[in-house]
């Protein structure tokens, strides 16, 4: 009986101290829409990747029409000119798919621009975020953007635009 006491009591302490923290949430997009350095690295990274893009579907039409002109001309050509015509194609398709993966491969251009432009404030966000769980004694702080799963959450517990005033920010 007493043991059943003890475990009611620890239950009961446990419920307690978890009823007891705060809990807040965020929305990041709205943060990062707010933030005109924002917009305007992704504005900047938009315009470097159609940029890639056109060049690299340019040069697929290239090899298309290199392919579309071999076979109307395949029947007049000798074995070794249909060979060096095969190896040509077969080489400008691989340039251009190097130059897909040099550009938008993991590793790739608009990969390092991205680091380069939005993850110094995608960092001072977060360090923001974290600067106020601090003064505000948050247990968590939830972000609500990009399907966080929050099913619902009540605005007098959204802090965004407190981030916003940290960073210097107001909507």
């Amino acid at each position: 009986m007493r043991k059943i006491g003890v475990l009611i009591g620890v239950l009961f302490l446990t419920s307690a101290i978890a009823v007891a923290q705060k809990y807040a949430f965020v929305d990041s997009e709205y943060i990062k829409k707010n933030i005109p350095a924002f917009t305007t690295a992704q504005e900047q990274l938009d315009k470097l990747s159609q940029q890639w893009e056109k060049e690299i579907s340019d040069g697929y039409a290239i090899v298309d029409k290199m392919y579309k002109s071999y076979q109307s001309e395949a029947v007049l050509l000798s074995q070794d000119m249909k060979t060096k015509r095969e190896e040509a194609i077969i080489a400008k398709e691989k340039e251009m798919k190097e130059l897909q993966n040099k550009y938008f491969g993991v590793e790739g251009d608009l990969f390092k621009k991205r680091e380069e432009l939005v993850k110094p404030i995608q960092d001072e966000i977060l360090k923001a975020i974290k600067e106020i769980a601090v003064e505000g004694a948050y247990a968590v702080i939830f972000d609500t953007a990009a399907g966080g799963n929050i099913l619902f959450a009540n605005p007098k517990f959204d802090i965004s635009d407190q981030i916003l005033e940290k960073l210097g920010y107001k909507n």
